[in-house]
Order: structure tokens, then sequence, then C-alpha cells
């Protein structure tokens, strides 16, 4: 049986952060629509974002799957990761999520879920993030202090 006390004990679930927002700007654009680019570099720009962004997502699901570890964030975490886009970024799949979310909004050319974007962004730096942080350094000390002082948070 697992510890329950094993996590960063974060806010929120990151997908459910990010899905409510996003139904919530959705919901906003159906009742006031404003379209911030035009439609074709809108739909160019958000596909693009979607594809890059899946594949970041997927890639580093499979290193964390490979590493051994829980991907959930209210799971414990069983190993540091630092190959494939954790090279690179220490929240590959938050900025994934980010990317996600923001093709998402521009393939349906919609203000309101970009606007929304900052609020979600703040919590999840704050209530998500910061506590992984503070879990992670806390459990595997300086293997994480290192890999912190190597790897910047985004990009």
């Amino acid at each position: 049986m697992q510890n329950p006390t094993d996590s960063p004990d974060v806010l929120v679930f990151p997908p459910l952060l990010f899905g409510a927002a996003l139904a919530l700007g959705l919901l906003l654009h159906w009742l006031y629509p404003v379209h911030p680019l035009p439609v074709l570099a809108a739909r160019l720009l958000g596909g693009l974002l979607l594809v890059l962004s899946g594949l970041m997502a997927y890639s580093a699901e499979s290193v964390m799957k490979r590493a051994g570890t829980n991907i959930r964030p209210d799971r414990p975490t069983l190993a540091i990761v630092s190959d494939g886009p954790f090279r690179f970024s220490r929240n590959p799949l938050y900025l994934a999520l980010t990317g996600l979310y923001a093709g998402i909004t521009l393939l349906v050319n919609a203000l309101w879920p970009l606007v929304l974007l900052i609020p979600v962004l703040a919590v999840l730096r704050w209530g998500i993030i910061a506590r992984e942080e503070r879990y992670l350094e806390a459990k595997f000390g300086d293997t994480y202090r290192t890999y912190k002082a190597r790897v910047r948070r985004w990009l």
C-alpha cells in the first residue's frame, strides 16, 4: 500500500484545471464571441500548437512510464526523470497542456479562453508546480536540486 502523504498535495488535478477553464472560456465565447486573429492565421497556429504539444505530451509520458514513475501529480514520484523532453523543461507535460489549450483556443479563434489562461497559469505555478518542487526537493534532495539547477522550469 502506498503512503498517502507521499505526494505533492497539488491544489487541483492539472487536466481538470485546464479543462474547466477551457469550457468556461468557450462558453463565454459562445455568449460573446471575440476573434483575436484572422481565421487562417488562427487555424494554422492552432493546428501547429496541437500537433507539437501532442507530440511533447506523448514523449514525456513515454519517458515517465519507462522510468517507472507515476504520471499523475497526486501519486508518489518514484524517480527523477531527466531524459527526453525533461532535458529541456522540468514540466513538459504542463507545457504540452498549455500548448493544447492554446491550440484549441486558436482553432476556435476565441479570445475568452486566452484571457482565462492567465489565471490558469497562476494556479499552475503556485498551486501545482511550487508544491511539486517542494515535494521533490524533500524527497530527492540534492539529486532534484542538481536537476533543477540544470534544467529550466518551462523552456
